[in-house]
């Protein structure tokens, strides 16, 4: 009997990695290929989680670096997180230590009683001159040299960039073009020159390929090996539901598990485990720990698409607006309940929003292709025959919950 405890964090490995296995050895494979990989998933998928799964299997074989760029914005940043991420290894941190001797001054005595954040700002101090690339390269170097070979998986790396590249007012200017350009071709020049010495997996929580080809910069990362992470297939899900039911205790009546996943229409890790802690707590507090149907469906309606609910997909407006910036922000989302109001966002009624939109950086024909391109790359809508819709059952519901009480459908204006 399988069993599975409950994920609460962002990510999972070893015991509560459910599945993935065929995924996991794939990305192994590739790495003892010696490619380059750019990890593409839309949000939730656990990106994160195979990248730490496949850390820890790879431990010993190679010197694995996870490295969050979450909150970094600049390429100082990304190469201060690089350099701390070396620290438990003592051989490259020694080199480390040397390339910043000047920065780190009479701390470098009593460097190991730093903590990560005040060793943090003293190798950032190290690079105010602007010479990021240059310590870059000897950190690469460094990398390389080792043995064993090195794994370098940054995640939020597409976070990052887009700050580079947009700034806290989301515009691209000359400047922080030639910025992010600087730092993608540092990044690309040294996979190039360590391939097989360094095997680099880039991922994040938002697309990075949108985000490039908005700056005209997509080749840089033309030499990273795409690789697709998509939701679980239904038995994979139910599998995880029963796991999860074994865990802790409770009885699926009349495949309430296949009722849940065919509410959610598309199994998304994350959100097949939110739903299961909304029942288990359903559960729990009632004193009775078995579940109907009908009564799974009352959890989806009021739990799942609730306040809680609305807490964490919020973040995927969040991340939409990272991507395209406040001025079409509000074209993406009129798009988007569109799809969720009427069930597709058509070629008619597409035509009819445009007639209400004018933009003074780009075209409305520019932002219509640029925004169906970020939909459809992240993961909110996918492209049918007779127009497009939601990819997530769930993410419909939510946006139609939130968006369509005073939405008048695009073709009913014209009548």
């Amino acid at each position: 009997m399988d069993r599975l405890k409950q994920a609460y964090g962002n990510w999972v490995e070893g015991d509560r990695f459910w599945d993935r296995e065929k995924d996991v050895e794939l990305l192994i494979e590739k790495i003892h290929d010696g490619a380059h990989i750019l990890l593409t998933a839309q949000r939730r998928m656990g990106k994160t989680s195979l990248m730490r799964e496949a850390k820890r299997r790879l431990e010993g074989r190679y010197i694995c670096l996870f490295v969050d760029l979450q909150k970094a914005s600049s390429a100082e940043d990304a190469i201060v997180a690089l350099s701390l991420a070396l620290k438990p290894h003592e051989g490259q941190w020694r080199k480390i230590k040397g390339m910043f001797a000047n920065a780190l001054g009479g701390a470098a005595e009593r460097i190991e009683e730093l903590n990560l954040g005040e060793l943090g700002i003293k190798l950032r101090a190290g690079l105010v001159s602007g010479n990021w690339s240059e310590k870059g390269d000897m950190l690469f170097s460094t990398m390389a040299g080792s043995d064993p070979p090195v794994v370098l998986m940054m995640d939020e790396a597409p976070v990052m960039v887009n700050r580079i590249l947009k700034g806290e007012d989301y515009r691209i200017t000359p400047q922080r073009k030639s910025e992010t350009d600087a730092f993608m071709s540092w990044l690309r020049k040294n996979s190039l020159e360590h391939q097989g010495q360094v095997r680099i997996v880039l991922s994040g929580s938002i697309g990075f390929e949108p985000i490039l080809r908005q700056a005209g910069l997509s080749a840089t990362i033309n030499n990273f090996l795409p690789f697709d992470l998509g939701p679980w297939d239904e038995p994979t899900a139910t599998g995880c539901l029963r796991a999860l039911a074994n865990q802790y205790g409770i009885n699926f009546r009349d495949n309430a598990e296949t009722e849940m996943v065919r509410m959610l229409g598309c199994c998304i890790p994350h959100h097949v485990q939110m739903f299961f802690t909304h029942v288990c707590d359903r559960c729990k507090r009632r004193g009775r720990m078995d579940i109907s149907p009908d009564e799974v469906g009352e959890v989806y309606e009021n739990q799942m698409l609730g306040v809680r609910g609305h807490t964490e997909l919020t973040h995927y407006e969040d991340r939409l607006k990272l991507v395209l910036g406040p001025e079409i922000l509000t074209f993406a989302i009129e798009m988007l309940t569109e799809a969720a109001v009427t069930g597709r966002l058509t070629s008619a009624s597409l035509v009819a929003i445009q007639k209400g939109y004018e933009f003074t950086e780009i075209s409305v024909r520019e932002a219509t292709e640029e925004i169906l391109r970020v939909l459809e790359h992240d993961g909110y809508l996918k492209a049918q025959a007779e127009g497009y819709i939601f990819e997530s059952r769930l993410l419909q519901d939510w946006w139609k919950k939130r968006y369509s009480s005073l939405y008048l459908p695009a073709l009913q204006r014209e009548i």
